[in-house]
C-alpha cells in the first residue's frame, strides 16, 4: 500500500493504526515510529498527518518496503496481483544492493565486530539506515569498491 493511500484512509478512519500494525505484524509504536521518520506529524486537534520533512513527499512509496515481511491482509494481497514478482535480492542481482539497504527491505546477517572511525558526511547517510541494516550497508558498499578495485571476485 502506498504511503499517501495508507494516510488518507487513517486520517478518514477507513483504517486504523493497529490494522495497519497487524497488517505488518508489527507493534503500533513501530507503525507511528515509521510515520514520523517518514516525515510526517500528527495534528490531534485537525486529526489529519501534516509533512514537516524535506520535499519531496513520499506519498508513492510503498509503506511495505519499510518492513522486511510482507503484508498478511487479504485487501494488500489484492494489490500485488498482477504485478510481476520481485527477484530475490542477491549480490547479482540487477537491483542495486545498496539501493535496497538504504531502503531497509534485506534482513540482516551475522557479522564480526570491528569498530571504525567515519567522516560525519558518511556517518550521517549510515545512521540514515534502521539500525539492523548498518553493517550490511557497510558491507554491500565497501564489496562493491572492492570488486571495481580487483580486490574481490
Amino acid at each position: 500500500m502506498l504511503i499517501g493511500e495508507m494516510l488518507t484512509k487513517i486520517m478518514k478512519e477507513e483504517m486504523t493504526i493497529k490494522e495497519v500494525a497487524t497488517m505488518y505484524s508489527v507493534t503500533t509504536q513501530t507503525i507511528q515510529r515509521k510515520i514520523k521518520k517518514l516525515g510526517y506529524e500528527w495534528d490531534k486537534k485537525k486529526s489529519v498527518y501534516k509533512y514537516t520533512g524535506k520535499p519531496p513527499q513520499p506519498l508513492d512509496v510503498d509503506f511495505s518496503t519499510l518492513f522486511r515481511k510482507t503484508p498478511t491482509i487479504s485487501t494488500d494481497l489484492n494489490q500485488l496481483k498482477g504485478k510481476s514478482k520481485k527477484k530475490g535480492i542477491g549480490r547479482n542481482s540487477a537491483n542495486d544492493v545498496i539501493d535496497v539497504l538504504l531502503a531497509g527491505t534485506k534482513p540482516p546477517s551475522k557479522r564480526v565486530y570491528q569498530g571504525f572511525y567515519f567522516d560525519k558526511d558518511v556517518l550521517s547517510i549510515i545512521n540514515s539506515v534502521p539500525k539492523n541494516y548498518k553493517s550490511e550497508l557497510i558491507n554491500e558498499a565497501l564489496r562493491k569498491v572492492f570488486k571495481e578495485k580487483g580486490l574481490l571476485r
